[in-house]
């Protein structure tokens, strides 16, 4: 992106664009297939600064490679990170405090939470008890396929099967349902093996599942994986490596702005404060 503040980019088509028209009495319109919805972007500043103690440099110094060790490193947090934010991103701090929020609530606005705000009615939060989405015998939901279903539901029919929706699935709610295999099928031991392998399901409510890192352990996503954007401004991306004597360490500095972006508001569902019921 160049701009600080904008119109979302995506290119992708939204909906059908087929039809007929009597030209006789009425003139052909093109229709827009672009997204539904005109909602805007913006980015706001991202800081990723690390240091290095001239005690551990010294240290590794005999790895030839260590240099692109210790980079490689670096770039694989940062990526973690923004994930991180991506689910567990409420606001975007002018001054964030990784101590009051360890998950990095502060640093930007992130996908659950736009979703929470621009599209609350995609947003399931509670069944029959307040508060929260029962699953398990006698709840909301007798089991995960039902759940991710209904979730689906929520996606606007016009995108709903365009065949590239996925589930992305808390990691508590997999496990609960992998016990449930285990319970049955464990003292097999090829059925055990192929539970630990994960390949016993690799669909729940006919959409491919996904856990992926940093997702919450109660949340169920139906989108699709480019409908989940991290925008950034080109120009904004800035790196320096400063040797600070005072402190005996070398200190790298990495700062961008950046936001995040659902592409397609139309097409994500979420069900949250999935609570497991109790056997």
């Amino acid at each position: 992106m160049t701009e600080i503040k904008g119109q979302k980019v995506f290119l992708g088509v939204s909906g059908p664009v087929t039809g007929r028209t009597n030209t006789k009495t009425t003139d052909r319109e093109a229709k827009d297939a672009s997204a539904l919805d005109d909602s805007t972007y913006e980015l706001f500043s991202t800081e990723s600064d690390v240091s290095l103690p001239y005690a551990k440099i010294d240290a590794w110094a005999k790895f030839p490679d260590f240099q692109q060790r210790y980079s490689a490193a670096v770039q694989k947090q940062i990526a973690l990170d923004r994930l991180m934010i991506g689910f567990h991103g409420l606001k975007a701090a002018p001054q964030t405090n990784l101590t009051e929020f360890p998950m990095l609530q502060d640093v930007n606005k992130g996908w659950l939470q736009i979703a929470r705000e621009q599209i609350p009615e995609q947003v399931l939060k509670e069944g029959k008890v307040a508060g929260k989405v029962t699953l398990g015998e006698g709840g909301d939901y007798a089991n995960l396929d039902a759940l991710v279903h209904d979730t689906k539901q929520m996606v606007d029919e016009r995108v709903r099967d365009g065949g590239d929706l996925i589930a992305i699935i808390g990691s508590d709610l997999l496990a609960a349902d992998k016990a449930k295999l285990y319970a049955k099928q464990g003292d097999l031991p090829t059925e055990k093996e192929r539970i630990e392998d994960a390949q016993v399901i690799a669909t729940y409510g006919g959409l491919p599942s996904f856990s992926v890192p940093f997702f919450p352990v109660n949340i169920v996503v139906v989108t699709s994986f480019d409908n989940l954007s991290i925008y950034f401004q080109d120009s904004s991306w800035r790196k320096q490596t400063v040797d600070n004597p005072k402190r005996s360490r070398v200190e790298d500095y990495n700062s961008r702005n950046e936001g995040y972006v659902i592409e397609q508001l139309e097409k994500f569902a979420m069900t949250e404060n999935v609570e497991l019921v109790k056997a």
